[in-house]
């Protein structure tokens, strides 16, 4: 005896559809909160673990925890060689730990205990100009590599 009848399914079928489209938010680049012992700064991966923060060495602890700009955790390996500003939260090794990549209106926040002048020093990803080469420029013109 077949008792699922085409027409049982169909109204039961668009019942889940429904229910299952109604749950998908659309990510808004809104301000996060961020916990008291977080702290800002420039977070450049290298070749992960090894990162480089403010400009000095330092490493990813193995379970690091990412978020880009609307809050979707990321692997270090789709940020490597990007200059991006950051808030952090070191382990108790003392290797970064969790990361949140800020956008635009986070930059502009002040941090809780952060000094006045903390953002001056920090290049934001949203001011760097684009510098696009046309080919013709000289080659003792051309950027130089810092290791």
């Amino acid at each position: 005896m077949n008792r699922w009848t085409p027409s049982f399914l169909v109204p039961l079928a668009a019942l889940l559809i429904g229910t299952a489209s109604a749950q998908i938010e659309a990510p808004t680049p809104n301000t996060r909160q961020f916990p008291k012992e977080a702290k800002r700064g420039e977070l450049l991966v290298l070749a992960a673990p090894e990162i480089a923060l403010d400009g000095r060495a330092d490493r990813l602890s193995p379970a690091v925890r990412i978020r880009d700009m609307n809050n979707n955790l990321v692997l270090s390996g789709t940020l490597a060689n990007q200059k991006l500003v950051v808030n952090y939260v070191r382990d108790n090794t003392g290797l970064v730990h969790n990361v949140w990549v800020l956008n635009a209106e986070e930059v502009k926040q002040k941090m809780p205990g952060q000094p006045e002048g903390i953002l001056s020093n920090i290049r934001s990803i949203f001011d760097t100009p684009v510098v696009k080469d046309d080919g013709k420029t000289p080659f003792n013109q051309l950027p130089k590599y810092k290791p």
